[in-house]
């Protein structure tokens, strides 16, 4: 929504959630690949995973949100690679093995 430029995460400003530089960079490259820094209040409820992974979360979120209110924004977000999303999942258990890929301890006798 056009407002101040205010982000909150879970009802707290971003700034007592996100407390690494890094992910708040992280969080700020939407607007700023689009130049609309400080021109969209942004109100976000994310649970799950850990900072990393739920800063990632809220930058895709402000991309598709961006792209959402105007279609020109679509090809500068694209070009930063903001609207694609990390596939990456936990992987499954294998049966004989003690998780996804670590099999027991070879004993020679």
């Amino acid at each position: 929504m056009p407002g101040s430029g205010t982000i909150v995460i879970n009802g707290k400003p971003y700034e007592e959630v996100i407390t690494r530089p890094e992910y708040r960079r992280q969080i700020m490259q939407p607007f700023l690949a689009t130049d609309s820094v400080g021109k969209y209040n942004v109100v976000i409820k994310v649970e799950g995973g850990g900072t990393t992974g739920q800063s990632g979360a809220i930058t895709h979120g402000i991309a598709r949100a961006l792209a959402e209110i105007d279609e020109k924004f679509k090809p500068l977000l694209r070009q930063h690679g903001l609207l694609t999303r990390d596939a990456r999942a936990k992987e499954r258990k294998k049966p004989g093995l003690k998780r996804a890929r670590k099999a027991p301890q070879y004993t020679k006798r």
